[in-house]
């Protein structure tokens, strides 16, 4: 490998490093200390939408629980909901797991709604929070929009059936108020569903939960019983790892938004200027973590022909100038497109990018994008004009009556002002000036031509 391929690609992964560090600002601090061996407590946390990065946390979580011989799991719940797929997969771990897992709503304010209900029904035992709120269950389709007659009809008694069996041995009014949830879209408090016996504690915090859980027995799907003995226990924290955090940032339809039109515009960049291969390497690294977060969040793919359209735009404004015309119309083709892609009607209010990220972005892009072309193609002729004016002074030979040889290669020629008209091949001339890319010349006496 050469010194200065060498040189590119030590730089395209530095400036790779500096893309994922930025991921990281903006997915926030790391979540939590990573955990240490304990036959104590583990807690894991799931905060916001859920998503399928939940799902390899939670697993990962629980085999850590398990090798690590921790008696209980407290999973920190705080989610408007999910899709249902992802909620039974989740559901399915904690109710499988060897380690008895304890779902607690919490912190005070936090919501349990909509898929977070089942999720809460599901471990071995229930906690929440004061403050906290509970159900508003009811499905709806995967855009987020109301579902309607016989789809809904089954969507709902197959919830219920769910919930009927993860509130078998709580009292009949447990569950009908967990059916009511799903049916009537019905959500209480921490208080409510307490008095009620939907959930078997009210706690403050972790460590109020786990004097609360001392003494108590909890029994796994496998008909083991686990006595706790949690008075004292200091509570490990499990975070998402760094991979998970990453993951969990693409989850967000902004660090998405950004993404795409960054790659794009890096990789128009290197279609423009090709060579460097950085720009084209970081575009590519963009737009694949782009289409990752695409193929999680619930969009309208059509939105993507917009967008498209838009960059197709600003090309043609560079080379075909319209004084501003069709970068305008590029302007707003990829507003459309943004808000096609991520804030369609029925879209959840949490999967959708912010409208002024998206207007500030567009009119940026437009003008990185018109400027960096315009300098490119700037840099692409400049050589070629420097290359002619380099020519004045060299020495050619006629080969035709309207032609020289030159520097290596066949020019236009013509002779200067005050020459005898016409050239005669085999004659040596010398390039006086430039008349656009015809070059002016003048009789050179003797001597050898060169070039």
């Amino acid at each position: 490998m050469t010194h200065s391929r060498r040189t590119t690609w030590v730089r395209a992964l530095a400036a790779l490093a500096a893309v994922l560090a930025l991921l990281g600002l903006l997915g926030g601090a790391a979540r939590g200390a990573a955990a240490q061996s304990g036959g104590g407590a583990l807690v894991l946390s799931i905060t916001g939408p859920l998503t399928p990065v939940h799902n390899l946390y939670l697993a990962r979580g629980l085999a850590l629980a398990v090798n690590d011989n921790f008696q209980v799991v407290i999973l920190q719940l705080n989610t408007p909901g999910g899709q249902i797929d992802l909620m039974d997969k989740l559901v399915a771990q904690i109710r499988a797991s060897a380690v008895p897992v304890v779902v607690f709503v919490s912190p005070r304010g936090a919501t349990a709604g909509s898929a977070g209900t089942l999720i809460t029904l599901a471990g071995h035992a229930a906690a929440m929070a004061p403050e906290t709120v509970i159900g508003a269950a009811s499905p709806v389709g995967g855009d987020g929009e109301d579902i309607y007659t016989t789809l809904e009809t089954k969507i709902k008694e197959d919830l219920k059936a769910h919930v009927r069996a993860l509130t078998a041995g709580r009292p009949p009014e447990a569950t009908a108020l967990a059916e009511s949830m799903i049916e009537d879209a019905t959500a209480v408090t921490g208080e409510e569903a307490y008095a009620v016996g939907l959930v078997d504690f009210l706690a403050a915090d972790v460590p109020d939960l786990l004097r609360q859980l001392d003494g108590r027995t909890l029994t796994t799907l496998d008909g083991r019983p686990h006595a706790l003995a949690t008075a004292g226990v200091a509570p490990t924290t499990a975070g998402l790892s760094l991979v998970e955090q990453l993951l969990d940032v693409l989850n967000n339809a902004n660090v998405v938004f950004v993404l795409l039109a960054l790659g794009a515009l890096l990789v128009v960049t290197e279609l423009s200027s090709p060579g460097g291969w950085v720009a084209g390497f970081l575009g590519v690294v963009c737009l694949i973590l782009a289409f990752y977060g695409l193929g999680v969040l619930p969009v309208n793919w059509f939105g993507l022909l917009f967008i498209g359209l838009a960059f197709v735009l600003f090309v043609l404004e560079v080379n075909s100038p319209t004084h501003g015309a069709l970068a305008a119309a590029g302007v707003g083709s990829l507003i459309l497109g943004a808000l096609v892609l991520f804030n369609s009607p029925g879209s959840p209010s949490f999967f959708r990018v912010n409208v002024p990220l998206v207007v500030v972005t567009a009119l940026g892009l437009a003008v990185a994008v018109v400027a960096l072309m315009t300098f490119g193609l700037r840099a692409q002729r400049r050589p070629v004009m420097d290359a002619v004016k380099s020519l004045v002074g060299q020495v050619g030979e006629v080969r035709t009556p309207d032609s020289i040889y030159v520097a290596g290669e066949m020019w236009s020629a013509e002779p200067a002002e005050g020459e005898p008209p016409g050239l005669q091949p085999g004659q040596k001339v010398v390039v006086a000036a430039i008349k656009g890319l015809r070059l002016l010349v003048r009789r050179k006496p003797d001597g050898p031509a060169e070039g």
